[in-house]
């Protein structure tokens, strides 16, 4: 994913479905290095973790 599509979808009040290593997450934010993104499992485990953004894939 680009840093733009993860703008888009912070932006957006849809549900779009982003994972990460094959897990459902949510995108919390954009980290100011323009590389990372705050995101956490779908789910009620609120744990948050800093990723790649080219790391996560839209379904």
């Amino acid at each position: 994913m680009n840093v733009n599509r993860v703008r888009q979808i912070l932006s957006s009040s849809a549900d779009i479905e982003v994972k990460y290593n094959g897990a459902s997450v949510w995108i919390d934010q954009l980290n100011e290095d323009g590389r990372t993104a705050t995101v956490h499992l779908r789910g009620p485990l609120e744990e948050r973790s800093n990723v790649e953004i080219n790391e996560l894939v839209e379904e």
